[in-house]
């Protein structure tokens, strides 16, 4: 139980939201118990508001054994939920593009960076992984048929499963899924210049959301009500960020600051997650699409790309990247500190925050 009890601490600690006090007096009063029979464990946890003692939590979870780390997410995301009436992060998933040799493969990990664990091994160039909204499945772009196709990854219980969703002539390059689960945004070059596609999982009905006639498209991702579709488009003669409806329309630029501004994450918090080159260097920075107010969040010299929202909408996973090798971080958008998510060797990019 000793280990069960730092993880879900060390949950906690990283949501931003608690900061433990081992004597003295608290806001709030964490206790419980855990118990293994067999194969089969039981936590009981309560929380409590201090000094009036009101229950904010009492409740038993259980699981496997083997599967503590687990259940002890789920304890922590429940703390969270019951406190800040909010979503927590630490039974989500992280995937991201690994190169530890020859190739670049997909891997995923635990929110915490525990459980590395290889997807692919296409001993070829896989590309832009996202997530399905139920967490089960993977889209990315794999070079390993010798042309860039669009996949799916399936992770479910009985080992995975992969299916191509695209092969049309030319650049096939995976975006975003959209919140429903019903359609994937993605970039298509098979009539010229790369555009904006909406490919409708179920019917694979394309529907063209961009014509483009001397500029390109890339990285689409959902708003949170799957109506609009941020990007990035060159029109402007250096990549920006516009916005269009997912069926298509006059698409409206959103960025204006930064001499090129890529990689757009919409979260569910309606804030636009991007990275921007400003004064040499890669920033992560966040925009409102509605009123356009921008705030940079880095700027200690390293280079960040490739921004993801977490489910709580307050942290969100990006690459960092200081010399040659880059790795996955967590950044939270309200101050605290950066926390290293992978710490084993190889190049990691492209991290994408699963759902849930």
């Amino acid at each position: 139980c000793l280990d069960f009890k730092k993880i879900i601490k060390a949950d906690l600690e990283r949501s931003g939201w608690f900061a433990m006090a081992p004597a003295g007096p608290a806001a709030l009063l964490v206790d419980g118990s855990c118990e293994g029979r067999g194969a089969a464990m039981t936590a009981k946890c309560r929380v409590r508001q201090m000094p009036s003692q009101k229950a904010l939590l009492d409740r038993t979870f259980a699981g496997g054994r083997t599967a503590r780390r687990r259940l002890a997410h789920a304890v922590a995301d429940e703390i969270v939920q019951a406190v800040k009436g909010s979503p927590g992060m630490a039974s989500s998933r992280i995937v991201m593009v690994g190169s530890r040799g020859t190739g670049k493969e997909i891997y995923v990990c635990d929110a915490d960076g525990y459980n590395l664990v290889q997807v692919t091994d296409d001993k070829s160039i896989g590309m832009a992984p996202t997530w399905h909204p139920d967490g089960k499945k993977i889209a990315y772009t794999s070079f390993h048929a010798a042309f860039p196709y669009i996949y799916e990854i399936g992770l479910g219980g009985q080992g995975m499963s992969r299916s191509r969703l695209t092969s049309y002539p030319g650049l096939n390059m995976c975006g975003d899924v959209s919140p429903d689960g019903s359609r994937l945004a993605l970039c298509l070059s098979k009539d010229g210049n790369p555009d904006l596609y909406a490919l409708e999982l179920g019917s694979k009905r394309l529907t063209r959301v961009t014509r483009s006639v001397n500029s390109g498209e890339a990285s689409p991702s959902w708003s949170p009500d799957g109506r609009q579709i941020v990007f990035v488009s060159d029109s402007p003669g250096r990549p920006h960020l516009f916005v269009a409806g997912g069926e298509g329309s006059t698409p409206r630029r959103l960025t204006f600051s930064g001499r090129e501004n890529v990689a757009p994450d919409w979260g569910k918090n309606g804030l636009v997650a991007y990275t921007s080159l400003r004064e040499g260097h890669y920033q992560i920075c966040v925009i409102n699409p509605v009123s356009g107010e921008d705030k940079q969040l880095t700027g200690d010299g390293a280079d960040y790309e490739d921004p993801s929202w977490a489910p709580d909408g307050r942290h969100m996973v990006c690459s960092r990247a200081e010399g040659r090798r880059s790795t996955v971080y967590i950044l939270d958008t309200m101050g605290d500190g950066l926390i290293r998510l992978i710490n084993v060797s190889g190049d990691w990019k492209s991290p994408a925050w699963s759902p849930r």
